[in-house]
């Protein structure tokens, strides 16, 4: 028994020891690893108290600029982000009337001066840039580099292109005025010829390269307040396949009137006339006013006297015939369903189209204007006989199976005042009429019509759409009889005038729809009641 309790005793003492060798270790580890801490804290102090006592404040403070930092030629050392927006916005705003700005592209020239631009103080972005310096990067990067601007300074310019407020929208409107899309392929129109379309080589297009052109200020702005750029531009290729561009060309329409029983002088000016439009080539979104086109009808410029509408009556003047030629193109332009801007009726009917489809030109009184609204361009062809004057119009191809008409409407008839007599005081008609009682006829009356047209629209035959296009009046005309001015002599006797007079018109329906069965079968496929 004693021995056991002897070994127990031994076993615990044992056991005592290794304890405390363990708490050994561990003390002596802790002391270590305290020495080891302290002695890297010591080392950062001492280069955290060595950068302060060599570079001061500059990098601690990251609010103002560092010691010698200008800013386009104005110090702003030490002052913070807001106070050098400040000063050098005034330095900008002063040195303003300084600035001017030339812009070229080929002959064309644009000029602006500093005053046409405000000054943008919102300039932050370009300060915290320039602050930035020396503060970025690994503390021995910095210390470096705030070393060096704190010795050397730094002298930094914001170029006017970011100063200058609004110079990104007048760059923009250049660039409107130059930018051109590129067209595929150039179509020469050859309307003579039996192959009338031919295919050029494909035209590109341009756009102003407006990175490249601030670039180019920028360099410009770091020598010179006056600076003059070329304006850098960047091919703009044509869109669409050079295949189709010919096979959506189509007739749109055709339009033909009749004047085989028209004088030699009156098909000329016909003739001329519509041959001016021979050949024109109409972009989309382009006018196009006929009086421009024809040019004076004058003996200069090859028109001749033929009969014309004067104030009522049939008479001879320069140009006659002209306004066949513009009715003739009008109704193509209609029937290829072309804005019409601009078009007069005449006076009195005329023979070759229906009522509210013809078209009445006078220098200077009334014109035959129309644009193209269609997305593409148009091509005119024009072509005359002995027997008629016709107008054919290509463009984009109609919708399959769609095909127009014009249809025109008699609506009412106006009635005529009768015969108003008129004294020959100036002696003008002195050879028929001389004395009061004495009669001559001038102009017989007229009827009016109130009349509408319409463009209607078909599809494989049948009739899907109408809209009214004319609503004209065309006015009644008096009768004019011209009675002599001179008083009859005593004992003279003046012979009973054959001349009858004309009483104001009474218009009945049956009188009506007389009229409408003429127009209509004069115009067959035009008129309707």
């Amino acid at each position: 028994m004693k021995k056991e309790k002897d070994l127990s005793k031994i076993n615990k003492n044992k056991v005592k020891s290794e304890d405390k060798t363990q708490n050994n270790e561990k003390k002596q580890k802790k002391h270590i690893g305290l020495l080891w801490l302290l002695g890297v804290s010591f080392i950062c102090v001492g280069l955290l108290l060595f950068c302060q006592f060599y570079f001061g404040d500059t990098i601690n403070d990251n609010t103002v600029f560092y010691d010698g930092t200008t800013i386009n030629g104005v110090d702003v050392s030490g002052l913070n982000q807001k106070q050098a927006e400040n000063v050098v916005g005034a330095k900008m705003l002063d040195t303003l009337d300084e600035v001017s700005l030339t812009f070229k592209y080929e002959d064309k020239v644009w000029e602006f001066s500093g005053n046409d631009f405000e000054v943008n103080v919102n300039i932050g972005e370009q300060l915290q840039e320039v602050m930035s310096y020396g503060r970025e990067g690994n503390i021995f990067e910095k210390t470096k580099l705030a070393n060096k601007i704190k010795r050397e300074g730094l002298n930094y310019n914001i170029s006017y292109t970011k100063l200058l407020a609004g110079l990104d929208n007048k760059l923009d409107e250049l660039a409107s005025k130059i930018n051109t899309q590129g067209q595929f392929s150039n179509i020469e129109f050859k309307p003579d010829q039996e192959v009338m379309f031919i295919i050029q080589e494909p035209q590109n297009g341009v756009m102003v390269d407006k990175q490249e052109l601030i670039s180019r200020l920028d360099k410009a702005f770091a020598l010179s307040k006056q600076v003059e750029v070329e304006i850098p531009v960047l091919p703009v290729m044509p869109e669409g396949e050079k295949e189709m561009i010919i096979t959506d060309i189509s007739m749109r329409s055709r339009f033909s009137t009749d004047y085989s029983t028209s004088s030699l002088a009156r098909k000329n000016n016909v003739k001329l006339a519509l041959s001016k439009f021979n050949g024109m080539i109409v972009e989309p979104n382009e006018e196009v006013s006929f009086n421009s086109i024809t040019g004076a009808r004058s003996e200069e410029n090859g028109y001749q006297k033929a009969t014309i509408i004067k104030n009522g009556v049939f008479v001879e003047g320069s140009g006659g015939g002209v306004c066949q030629a513009s009715t003739t193109l009008y109704n193509a332009l209609v029937l290829s369903d072309i804005e019409i801007l601009e078009v007069h009726h005449h006076s009195l009917p005329v023979s070759y189209v229906p009522l509210s489809s013809d078209a009445m030109v006078s220098e200077g009184f009334a014109d035959l204007v129309f644009k193209n609204t269609t997305n593409a361009p148009i091509y005119i062809k024009t072509f005359c006989d002995d027997k008629t004057a016709s107008v054919q119009i290509f463009g984009v191809s109609n919708e399959d199976g769609e095909t127009r008409k014009i249809r025109s409407e008699l609506v009412e008839i106006i009635a005529h005042n009768g015969d108003k007599i008129v004294e020959d005081v100036s002696g003008e008609y002195s050879s028929q009429v001389l004395y009061k009682g004495e009669y001559t006829r001038v102009k017989y009356p007229k009827e009016g019509y109130e009349t509408k047209a319409y463009l209607q629209y078909f599809k494989d035959g049948e009739l899907i759409k109408e809209k009214e296009i004319r609503h004209d009046y065309y006015w009644p005309q008096d009768g004019v009889v011209v009675e002599g001015h001179e008083q009859i002599g005593q004992g003279m006797t003046i012979p009973e005038s054959d001349v009858k007079l004309i009483p104001a018109q009474k218009v009945t329906d049956i009188h009506l729809q007389n009229v409408r069965n003429k127009f209509k079968t004069t115009y067959p496929n035009a008129y309707e009641a």
